[in-house]
């Protein structure tokens, strides 16, 4: 991503509690005979969170503000903690190497790109991941993991890239298990905050939307 993200987590401890989840944009046409025409406007779906809910603490409405305005409001793009979608399979078990799909080898190809599927069937979506966490990808070929020195993988774009004498062979399955954080930004330029509000058990709105490179 250009240099208007920043590489860093929204308090962790923060995402962890709050709530949100994948948006699309769907558009429906209602013919006379009550018949639909739907056309999906995105291809792909675009995740909006709310953080407000995961502020328990005057200490972490503060940290909060200080995120805020150290990426200065909506302009700089940061990392952000998906309780529910974090992982190349479910969030209560282990990532393994062969969770996900990533490419078939040709023999000469070495790079490739991190991707999660959604979905086993023909209609499966397939969601490229852009911000893997550092040193978490385990990568198989035809099912055996490799060896961490003959692949690499971007922590900051999900590109990884076998070494020159590593390349996987014609027709060769190469999976990935790995953890990645959601790029987003703040969907807004100004934080509200109701001291006596919140004291009373009132949390703050803290939008946020993914960013799609």
């Amino acid at each position: 991503m250009p240099a208007d993200f920043h590489e860093v987590r929204f308090p962790l401890d923060v995402a962890l509690r709050g709530s949100g989840g994948p948006v699309r944009r769907t558009e429906i046409v209602t013919l006379a005979s009550g018949r639909e025409h739907r056309n999906s406007r995105w291809a792909d779906s675009r995740r909006r969170y709310d953080a407000g809910l995961g502020i328990r603490t005057l200490d972490a409405l503060h940290a909060v503000l200080g995120f805020f305005e150290e990426r200065r409001g909506r302009l700089y793009g940061f990392r952000y903690r998906d309780r529910v979608d974090h992982r190349s399979g479910p969030p209560s078990r282990p990532f393994a190497p062969t969770d996900q799909r990533i490419g078939t080898g040709d023999g000469t190809t070495r790079v490739f790109r991190l991707a999660k599927s959604y979905g086993n069937g023909p209609e499966a979506y397939r969601r490229t991941i852009h911000k893997p966490v550092a040193g978490s990808a385990r990568v198989a070929v035809n099912g055996v993991e490799v060896a961490a020195q003959t692949v690499s993988v971007d922590s900051t774009t999900g590109q990884l890239t076998f070494a020159a004498d590593a390349v996987p062979p014609m027709g060769a399955a190469i999976t990935a298990g790995f953890e990645f954080d959601v790029p987003v930004r703040f969907d807004t330029d100004e934080l509200t905050v109701d001291l006596a509000a919140f004291t009373a058990g009132e949390v703050p709105r803290i939008p946020l939307i993914e960013i799609v490179p």
